[in-house]
């Protein structure tokens, strides 16, 4: 199967030269040859999975509880504004 390097290049939108392409052409080819051997495998059956190992998560309960006071977190602040914690800038170029 003979891939247009060009054309897949400008959809990607890089500039390819001449050399570049001569590379990727065979390299493309083999990609495209080994997806449509990937493709005669028999998969009658096979569960769909997003992963070659089942993965579980374990999740607790999501229950409320009692959290820190408002005013014992904030009063370990440096500073403060309201009911939050005033942090000196540290991103260059970002608002005050």
């Amino acid at each position: 199967m003979k891939i247009d390097v060009k054309y897949v290049a400008e959809l990607a939108r890089i500039e390819l030269t001449e050399e570049e392409m001569a590379v990727f052409q065979p390299q493309l080819e083999n990609i495209v040859k080994y997806v449509d051997k990937i493709s005669e495998v028999d998969v009658e059956g096979v569960k769909p999975m997003m992963h070659g190992k089942e993965i579980v998560n374990a999740f607790r309960e999501d229950v409320v509880r009692p959290s820190l006071d408002k005013e014992l977190a904030l009063g370990n602040a440096p500073k403060r504004v309201g009911d939050e914690f005033l942090l000196p800038k540290i991103v260059e170029g970002a608002e005050s």
